[in-house]
């Protein structure tokens, strides 16, 4: 729960059920009781919180406090703006998360994929690293290829699309599965960005779930562009970096 602070004063008026209902979903759709209390830290402050902000108030590294509020708004629970801080001059904006007016109690369902993740995360830690990381590469290597076969339908024809071409098709199903992907180009290499994990703080604690990642990038290539790519890591949310970047 959070520190004691002028901006986590403010509360619900007399009577206000539906703050209470609010409060109450969140907490039993997302099954944490943190980002039950990040909702209300973001709810007292007049101009939003940002991930750094959320980070300190509860002594959570960056990334996990980025996903938490992330989930939050992908549920409809807060509002994403990006701006400067105020006083800051000139600097980079930043994401500001704020309590939506309105939400949609009913539309938000019970979610137990966290209670999944945090198991698949256990179970992989029970074998040895480099057999965990194969297996979750396999996984995933197998999905992609299948995602690909949906892009373009079965009669898929090996090699039928440029690199470039087939990474950003690859983006785009990434980005439909959560991962909010783009492609860009980096010291005359192409490269795969996702600004978003849908594994969250899991992968952050088992970073080996990661290579369900990779082995998705590399199911759909082989099946979009052919041959067997090679790729390199160059961020990763796991390492303490802002987003996920692999190197094709």
């Amino acid at each position: 729960m959070p520190r004691n602070s002028p901006t986590a004063t403010a509360g619900p008026g007399p009577g206000d059920g539906a703050f209470t209902a609010t409060v109450s979903a969140i907490t039993n759709a997302f099954g944490d009781p943190t980002r039950r209390g990040i909702y209300l830290f973001a709810r007292s402050a007049e101009r939003g919180v940002t991930a750094a902000q959320v980070a300190a108030e509860f002594g959570l590294h960056p990334n996990v406090a980025r996903h938490h509020l992330d989930r939050l708004a992908a549920g409809g629970y807060l509002e994403v703006a990006v701006e400067r801080a105020e006083g800051s001059g000139a600097g980079r904006p930043s994401k500001h998360y704020r309590a939506a007016a309105d939400v949609a109690l009913a539309e938000v369902p019970v979610r137990s994929d966290d209670l999944v993740l945090t198991l698949l995360g256990r179970a992989l830690a029970l074998l040895p690293r480099a057999e965990a990381e194969a297996m979750a590469e396999q996984v995933g290597r197998e999905y992609g290829a299948t995602m690909a076969a949906g892009l373009t339908g079965n009669d898929l024809q090996s090699g039928q699309r440029s690199l470039r071409s087939a990474l950003q098709a690859v983006a785009d199903a990434l980005t439909a599965h959560g991962f909010a992907a783009h492609t860009d180009q980096r010291n005359n290499q192409l490269r795969i960005v996702n600004n978003h994990c849908p594994f969250g703080d899991v992968a952050i604690e088992h970073p080996v779930i990661c290579a369900v990642d990779r082995g998705m990038v590399k199911g759909m290539l082989e099946a979009l562009h052919g041959g067997e790519p090679t790729l390199s890591l160059e961020a990763s949310l796991p390492q303490g970096d802002t987003f996920c970047a692999t190197a094709v």
